[in-house]
């Protein structure tokens, strides 16, 4: 019976398909043929395939509009239909209808597809990145990109644009870009159509053809789903629902400046009270946290008055003070001034304005506020350590409270330092990603 069955993981192929004029200019290492996360959603919890040997699944999309393209290969099929498994038959019911069977007819697709897409949307983002050839290291683009002239050859444009349901044409384009949630976020599913409320932020590579007329073609990067709900009195939260960078992307900072563009957003509309997470997964937490703390740490003003004038340099609101006698070991200046706003202990008067302007919701601001003390805090402060430990378990207890309330007093005690240990240590763990 094995070997008539296939790892469905193994078996689908997606490919991102560029014309040739785009295709020719890749670096080597630019590869657009990757294999999903997951297929459970699709193909069943144990995500294997039955009836079939060297089985191929090849799923390609225009790089630009995402129309697909799907064709199934196999060496050998069981002659038996009722116990084969009708996999394209499946497949099909989670992609729109009209999709190719014709490779030729889909590469001629392909080639007008390059000139004639446009994003859909408002342009809300932008960013530069070196084109592969010219980064040496993946994952490092990111700071010293943003000096990057954006018409060099050697350099890449990036653009997020906001739609709606009531975009002209979107509700098509998402069709065709809602089975990558099914494909990389585990339990994801699809949205409601009937839903109309829902916002997305979508990122594209946006490439200047090195030839007249030096056109410029968009390729799909990734994409997230946003939802207002009601926050009283007159506000709404945006809730950040879905979020998928593809594996071509990945690791090379797209993922924080989708973040980035979709939490500006956010700022920029006074009727959203905050900006919340819909049961993100680890790597996502991390990536927020990262992203949450540089904004706060370049942030000149809340640096001041939380940890005074002297808490902030010139490169971008790198705290001083950090660790024993306040000194930082990377060249960080001993502070000696009084403890501003930030304490601890906290003002909380003070972190709730701050909060509120940055529109970060309550749980997370806190947590950044934790982290934030503990990469100034000095072992040696004695009142200081109490302090903060006070604070931070002080969150924990009321986060946890109908669990630790159960507890008995010495074992709730028990627990409550055994989190606060856990959660010190995973803060240096953050802490190391952005100091």
């Amino acid at each position: 019976m094995g070997d008539w069955t296939s790892d469905a993981n193994e078996a689908l192929k997606l490919t991102l398909v560029r014309s040739t004029e785009d295709t020719e200019s890749f670096a080597e290492d630019e590869l657009y043929g990757f294999h999903p996360t997951f297929t459970y959603p699709i193909y069943g919890e144990d995500e294997k395939l039955y009836g079939y040997q060297g089985l191929e699944i090849d799923l390609r999309f225009a790089s630009g509009s995402l129309i697909q393209y799907l064709n199934i290969k196999y060496t050998n099929k069981l002659d038996s239909t009722s116990t084969v498994d009708d996999v394209e038959g499946i497949l099909s019911r989670f992609i729109p209808p009209g999709y190719f069977k014709d490779e030729q007819k889909f590469l001629a697709f392909v080639e007008e597809d390059a000139t004639t897409f446009h994003p859909l949307g408002q342009l809300i983002h932008s960013y530069t990145r070196p084109a592969l050839s010219a980064s040496t290291e993946k994952g490092k683009a990111t700071s010293s990109s943003q000096s990057l002239d954006p018409g060099r050859e050697d350099s890449v444009v990036f653009e997020a644009y906001h739609a709606t349901w009531n975009t002209s044409g979107f509700k098509e384009l998402h069709r065709r870009m809602q089975i990558f949630i099914l494909l990389y976020i585990e339990a994801g599913s699809y949205i409601n159509e009937d839903e109309n409320s829902w916002e997305f932020v979508v990122l594209y590579e946006k490439r200047k053809r090195r030839e007249a007329p030096y056109a410029a073609t968009y390729h799909f990067v990734g994409y997230s789903s946003l939802y207002p709900f009601y926050f009283f009195p007159e506000k709404t939260r945006m809730r950040l629902s879905q979020f998928v960078i593809l594996p071509p992307y990945q690791h090379r900072g797209h993922g924080s400046e989708l973040y980035k563009a979709i939490y500006q957003y956010t700022l920029s509309r006074p009727n959203i009270a905050e900006l919340t997470l819909e049961d993100p997964a680890e790597a996502f937490e991390d990536l927020r946290d990262r992203n949450d703390l540089r904004m706060l740490l370049s942030n000149q003003q809340f640096m001041e008055e939380g940890f005074g004038s002297e808490a902030v340099t010139h490169g971008g609101g790198r705290v001083g003070g950090v660790g024993r006698a306040g000194k930082s070991g990377k060249g960080g200046k001993i502070v000696t001034t009084a403890r501003g706003k930030m304490g601890p202990p906290s003002n909380k008067a003070w972190l709730e304005k701050w909060r509120n302007d940055l529109k970060i919701a309550g749980r997370q601001f806190h947590r950044l506020v934790e982290m934030l003390l503990l990469l100034r805090l000095d072992s040696s402060d004695a009142a200081a350590e109490r302090a903060y430990r006070i604070q931070v378990k002080e969150r924990l207890y009321r986060f946890n409270f109908e669990i630790l309330a159960q507890l008995e007093k010495e074992e709730r005690l028990e627990k409550l330092e055994e989190t606060y240990q856990s959660v010190r240590q995973d803060y240096s763990r953050i802490l190391a990603m952005v100091s």
